[in-house]
């Protein structure tokens, strides 16, 4: 009789582990099933504004100016660059040069660094708004800060840099001491 309670046991056991796993397994899918979701847009943005700079690439130095040799009558011309860098597709763009340090009137001028003679030069803009557009001698648009002297430029294509050739001539004729001969220019970019 023991056996057969035993046994009747073992098989309540076996039920009750079965219902206890049954309960289990349906507390997790009810679980699963009341478990939702919620969705939200978070909104992403960023502005990018015009900008530009504009640097020296190399600087607008002369050659040996004679004053009583070929220089008597001949200017003496040079070439400078400028780089310039724009956000992509920025317009609107011009750049002006000041008449630098020592200018008298319209007229730049270089100062002597030892007895301050002065030696009258001259900056035109490049054959074409293209960049390295050659330059032609002599100039035919002065290159200055305001009206017709300020340089046109097309829009900024990309972030890339783009150089200018900067045209410079010394007028022939001036009688001038031996010297070094220098003035700062100030180049401006308008966007």
């Amino acid at each position: 009789m023991r056996a057969s309670v035993f046994g009747k046991n073992k098989s309540i056991m076996k039920k009750i582990n079965f219902l206890f796993i049954k309960i289990i397994l349906l507390l997790f899918i009810s679980k699963l099933a009341i478990a939702a979701t919620a969705t939200a847009s978070l909104p992403v943005s960023a502005s990018v504004t015009q900008v530009c700079s504009v640097s020296t690439s190399t600087a607008l130095a002369f050659a040996i100016y004679d004053p009583i040799g070929t220089n008597a009558t001949a200017p003496l011309n040079s070439i400078g660059q400028i780089s310039v860098a724009c956000s992509k597709g920025a317009s609107g763009l011009t750049i002006g040069m000041d008449n630098g340090v020592h200018v008298s009137g319209t007229q730049r001028q270089m100062i002597g660094a030892v007895n301050s003679n002065l030696l009258s030069y001259s900056i035109y803009q490049p054959s074409s708004t293209a960049a390295l557009a050659v330059c032609t001698f002599p100039g035919t648009t002065l290159w200055t800060n305001t009206g017709v002297g300020m340089f046109t430029l097309t829009n900024s294509t990309s972030r890339v840099a783009r150089v200018y050739n900067v045209c410079g001539t010394i007028s022939g004729g001036q009688d001038v001491a031996a010297d070094t001969y220098a003035d700062t220019v100030i180049a401006t970019i308008n966007f």
